[in-house]
């Protein structure tokens, strides 16, 4: 059964600078090992903004597409991926050195049949699958950490 995953960072710099990395999607690849592309549709990006995303792991490529369901300034991002849907997430809290950065994947609604059978046939059991997404998740954390501190 799939079950919702979290990683954490604190980064030394505010809110602010860290929602400027991010709120701006364009950028999702820099930072994650899993995502080739991610293509916001309109002018800027705000709760309704869809998304057209490429994805790989290892030489397996697949398109996926999103929808922003939560836009709250210097405080939290999130989209739901439209064939698993599944809910990623970025919320940021002010410390007293800076921000703690939470990314999490949720299921509220679980994960659709196709998702599960194409995870399933393409990397094998769902737990492994998992693994590999919060080892992902920290190296995101990492790379964003890395780029606002510098």
């Amino acid at each position: 059964m799939p079950k919702e995953l979290e990683a954490t960072i604190d980064i030394k710099a505010a809110p602010e600078q860290v929602w400027n990395i991010v709120s701006d999607l364009k950028r999702m690849p820099e930072f994650s090992p899993q995502c080739v592309r991610m293509q916001p549709l309109g002018r800027r990006v705000h709760t309704g903004t869809w998304t057209v995303n490429l994805n790989r792991d290892g030489s397996k490529f697949w398109p996926t597409t999103s929808r922003v369901v939560r836009f709250e300034p210097n405080r939290a991002i999130a989209f739901r991926m439209n064939e698993s849907r599944v809910i990623w997430s970025f919320t940021l809290e002010p410390t007293e050195g800076g921000t703690r950065v939470i990314q999490r994947r949720d299921i509220p609604h679980g994960v659709s049949a196709f998702s599960r059978k194409a995870i399933s046939a393409g990397f094998g059991p769902e737990e492994g699958f998992e693994d590999s997404l919060v080892a992902g998740m920290n190296e995101t954390l990492g790379k964003i950490k890395a780029v606002v501190e510098r």
